[in-house]
C-alpha cells in the first residue's frame, strides 16, 4: 500500500495558496487584512483548505520538498563544521590513487559495489574529479554494507584487483559499478568475466580475494569507518569533512570548496 508522508503547513503556505486563488484580493489588502481574511474564510469554510490542497497538490508537495531539502542542507553544513574540529587520518598506505597524487584534497570513499545509492554517488564523485583534476585525488575502500555473500565477494575482488596493475584495477572498479545489475543476476560468473575483460590475471585475482591479507585489509577499513562514525554507505571523507550519503553534485562541490579553503588556511 502506498504511503503519502504527512506535511505540515504554516499560515504562510495557506496565504500563498489563497493569493493564487484570489489574486485580486491580495492586491487590495495589506498583510494583516489578508491574514484575517484567510482565517475568516477558513473558519466559515473548513472544507475549503482540503479543496485548495487537492487543486494544488503538486505545488504543495514541491514546497514541502524544497523545505526538506533546505533543512537537510543546513544540517549537513552544521555537521561539516563539527567535522573539521575533529581531524581524521585515514590509512592510505599501499592504496591506489585516482587523480593527482599531489592533490590538496583527498577523498576517501567508503562504498559498496552492490549499493544503488553508491552507484549514483560514484558518478557524482567521478564528475567532481573530472572538473577538478589538479585539486582532488580519490582512494576507494570497499565497505559491503549489506553483508550479503555476493556483496562481500565483489568487495574482495574489487579490493584484490589493486594488487595487480592499478589502471586495470580502476577499470575493473568502474565495471563493477556499471554492471552491478548483471552481477546481481549472474553472480561470480559475471565478476570473473569482467576481470578477464579488464585484462586482470584471473587466477591471481581469485587467490588474492580469498587471502587473509584482503580479509584483514577490509576488516581494518571497516574498523576505520566505524571510528569516524560512518554507519552505512556511501560516505566520503574529504580531508576532515564527512559527506554523508549520495548528495547532489552541488553539495559535493560545496564540500570540496570548503576543504580547499581550509587547506589554504592551514
Amino acid at each position: 500500500m502506498s504511503h503519502v508522508p504527512a506535511v505540515r503547513f504554516c499560515p504562510v503556505t495557506f496565504l500563498l495558496l489563497f493569493v493564487l486563488l484570489f489574486p485580486g484580493s491580495a492586491r487590495a489588502a495589506d498583510d494583516a487584512q489578508m491574514k484575517e481574511t484567510v482565517r475568516r474564510v477558513l473558519r466559515e469554510n473548513p472544507d475549503l483548505i482540503l479543496d485548495i490542497l487537492k487543486d494544488h497538490s503538486e505545488m504543495v508537495l514541491e514546497i514541502a520538498q524544497q523545505g526538506q531539502n533546505l533543512r537537510s542542507r543546513r544540517t549537513m553544513r552544521s555537521q561539516w563544521e563539527s567535522d573539521i574540529r575533529s581531524p581524521k587520518s585515514p590509512s592510505l598506505e599501499g592504496r591506489a590513487i585516482r587523480g593527482n597524487p599531489a592533490a590538496p584534497v583527498t577523498i576517501v570513499a567508503y562504498s559498496d559495489y552492490q549499493c544503488p545509492y553508491c552507484r549514483m554517488a560514484e558518478e557524482n564523485i567521478n564528475a567532481l574529479l573530472g572538473r577538478h583534476p589538479d585539486a582532488v585525488r580519490l582512494v576507494f575502500k570497499a565497505l559491503p554494507n549489506t553483508k550479503s555473500d555476493l556483496a562481500v565477494a565483489v568487495a574482495k575482488y574489487g579490493t584484490a584487483a589493486f594488487n595487480q596493475d592499478a589502471d586495470k584495477a580502476w577499470q575493473f572498479h568502474d565495471a563493477l559499478f556499471a554492471r552491478a545489475e548483471d552481477i546481481e543476476k549472474n553472480g561470480d560468473t559475471a565478476v570473473k568475466a569482467l576481470a578477464v575483460k579488464c585484462g586482470l590475471d584471473l587466477k591471481r585475482l581469485m587467490a588474492d580475494a580469498a587471502s587473509a591479507k584482503i580479509r584483514e585489509r577490509m576488516a581494518a577499513d571497516e574498523a576505520e569507518a566505524e571510528g569516524f562514525g560512518i554507519r552505512g554507505t556511501p560516505y566520503f571523507l574529504m580531508n576532515d569533512i564527512l559527506v554523508r550519503g549520495a548528495v547532489p553534485r552541488d553539495m559535493l562541490e560545496e564540500a570540496l570548496q570548503k576543504a580547499l579553503a581550509l587547506k589554504k588556511e592551514g
